[in-house]
């Protein structure tokens, strides 16, 4: 039988002596949502992954990986951080997609990222079925409206749930009868409302501000209700439809529709930041060193739309090439 004492005495695996300098770094990231990738001494891409918080996530990679441990020799290999924040956890798991299905690094096992599957929502106010309808691809009928894509079919369809329970707009049908027609009475609704509640739903789509505050602050104040009276199992799937909501109309521009090609620049201590939006899709990634009198015309072409973005993540790159002391040139290789 072994000694636990001489157990506990066995030193660690080696580690090489700087490894702890990409944890150093780490901590220059901030508390927000966005995606990151490794590089080793050469520059060539490890590994590209998506955070709620960056600064936690990545910081984790040099502690306990947990079921993470197959990771652990391409962490000691880590030599280059980057990192793009982004204005919502759903923009950065669009962005972690087209990243790895524009180029899958080596440590990366799912050519997707996460799970979620890409969905839509077709709104419709035709008198005869009007309402909101989770599909996999535009299919909107005429006079209707599609708005997405969002990734997260669960999700969306418990967002979904939650606006048709504020917004009963499937219940103002022009020929509702039977039970229909009894339960449309008792909502208040009919199909004089019809116009109204699509024009509502399309506001809250459409990321409106006080159009979303809205019909969160009426989920909110029926979970509340719902605890108080002690249905705690109602309350919890009220919650899970806000949660839901908070997901599809949180702010994200890296996957739209409209298939525009554009390219994306910002600039910040003689480094330029390059993202390359295609089919409407942001799907590339690179910076390399770059004197302001250069990078003028980059910018000058940046939709004004895109400049806050670039430039916060220009800053976050050249503060992150600033404190590992290296060139900062990382737009040679397929991952970009």
């Amino acid at each position: 039988m072994s000694d636990p004492d001489v157990r506990a005495a066995v030193p660690p695996d080696p580690v090489p002596p700087d490894d702890c300098a990409p944890r150093r770094r780490a901590l220059r990231l901030p508390a927000e949502p966005g995606v990151y990738r490794f590089r080793d001494a050469a520059g060539r891409v490890l590994y590209l992954g998506r955070a709620v918080s960056l600064r936690r996530r990545v910081a984790s990679y040099w502690g306990d990986l947990g079921d993470r441990g197959h990771l652990r020799p391409m962490v000691v290999r880590v030599a280059q951080l980057e990192a793009v924040v982004c204005d919502s956890a759903h923009e950065a798991a669009w962005l972690e997609r087209n990243l790895l299905q524009a180029s899958l690094p080596p440590w990366n096992r799912a050519p997707s990222g996460g799970q979620e599957k890409e969905v839509w929502i077709s709104l419709s106010a035709s008198p005869r079925a009007p309402g909101l309808v989770v599909t996999h691809r535009p299919a909107a009928a005429a006079g209707g409206r599609d708005f997405g894509p969002y990734l997260g079919g669960l999700q969306v369809r418990r967002a979904v749930t939650g606006l048709s329970r504020v917004l009963p707009l499937d219940y103002a049908s022009a020929d509702g009868f039977g039970t229909r027609q009894e339960l449309a009475r008792a909502l208040g609704v009919s199909g004089a409302d019809r116009g109204d509640l699509a024009a509502a739903l399309a506001a809250v789509l459409d990321r409106e501000p006080a159009a979303v505050a809205s019909v969160l602050a009426s989920l909110s104040a029926r979970r509340d209700a719902a605890a108080a009276a002690l249905a705690f199992e109602f309350a919890g799937r009220l919650q899970q439809e806000i949660e839901a909501l908070a997901w599809v109309t949180a702010e994200q521009k890296v996957t739209r529709a409209a298939l525009d090609d554009v390219d994306v620049c910002g600039w910040a201590d003689g480094l330029l930041i390059r993202f390359a939006v295609r089919g409407g899709r942001l799907s590339g990634w690179a910076q390399r060193p770059c004197g302001r009198a250069a990078a003028r015309h980059h910018l000058d072409q940046t939709p004004a739309e895109w400049a806050g973005f670039a430039q916060r993540n220009a800053e976050l790159a050249a503060r992150l090439v600033s404190s590992a002391g290296f060139t900062g040139r990382t737009d040679r290789d397929g991952q970009q």
